[in-house]
């Protein structure tokens, strides 16, 4: 059991300094030798831990989104919150976790643009990785809508696209502009969903 602690803890060690080179050198600058400098092991030391630099890439993604996902169901399960706070409080605790992660954004946003200067469609891989996320929130949506808690006249494909465009401006606040803080963000986001539910 020891063993397998200390390689997890090892793993999260090199994420770490992995992020701090992909900030400093951008993605395609940051080689496997700088992150394994960093990380003050050799190369064939990394390879145990990780394939490649996309794979620790990727990795620090799936990391991220897992997380949050964990976040949201425990948000979901709690039955002593209404349909309509258990949304507003997913929808908070999903931008505090990309304000948390801030470092991790600007990295997945340089190589986003960086990528999309070729043939490589940037929205389908974003679309593909936020997939679960996007049905989450529907699903929120329509189970306040049978509980009769959000009105019916709610068009959920639209309610989806305004809750996850509360999330794209997350990141284009934090990374883009800069913003050290997205509050106000929490309060549209209140509004947006008073607005779905019954009087």
């Amino acid at each position: 059991m020891s063993i397998v602690v200390e390689h997890e803890k090892r793993r999260r060690e090199i994420l770490e300094k992995a992020l701090s080179v992909f900030v400093d050198e951008g993605f395609e600058d940051a080689t496997f030798q700088k992150i394994a400098d960093r990380s003050g092991i050799t190369r064939t030391t990394l390879y145990i831990y990780f394939k490649n630099k996309r794979e620790i890439f990727n990795f620090s993604i799936k990391q991220l989104l897992h997380s949050i996902e964990n976040n949201i169901t425990d948000i979901r399960k709690d039955a002593g919150i209404s349909l309509k706070e258990k949304l507003i409080r997913v929808m908070t605790t999903i931008i505090e976790r990309l304000e948390e992660n801030r470092l991790l954004l600007s990295v997945v946003v340089n190589y986003l643009i960086h990528s999309s200067k070729g043939d490589y469609d940037p929205d389908h891989r974003v679309r593909r990785r936020t997939v679960r996320l996007r049905r989450i929130l529907s699903n929120m949506l329509i189970d306040g809508i049978k509980a009769g808690e959000f009105t019916p006249s709610v068009n959920v494909k639209e309610a989806n696209e305004l809750l996850y465009s509360f999330i794209e401006s997350t990141v284009l606040r934090l990374v883009v502009l800069r913003r050290s803080s997205v509050g106000e963000l929490k309060d549209a986001i209140k509004l947006a969903v008073r607005r779905f539910a019954v009087e």
